[in-house]
């Protein structure tokens, strides 16, 4: 379902300013199963899924965490960071 994270300039701006991880997800993946892969993988709490579907034909998740878990440290786990 979770292809790869992305670590565009602008995710990381996203994962400091708004605690968000963003991902290239399955085009066949809906929210909720974004959220529970999300919750299992990371062991966090999952707050809200938010997805676009690329012109490149993919489809991106930005996913906000709550606050109790930092973006950044889940960035730095995956090595990202």
């Amino acid at each position: 379902m979770m292809i790869y994270p992305l670590t565009t300039e602008r995710s990381i701006r996203l994962m400091e300013a708004e605690n968000k991880l963003t991902f290239i997800v399955d085009l066949k993946a809906n929210k909720d199963e974004i959220k529970k892969e999300v919750e299992k993988l990371f062991k966090v709490k999952v707050i809200r899924v938010t997805t676009t579907i690329l012109p490149s034909a993919k489809k991106k998740a930005y996913v906000t965490l709550s606050p109790e878990n930092p973006a950044m440290d889940i960035a730095t786990k995956l090595g990202l960071m």
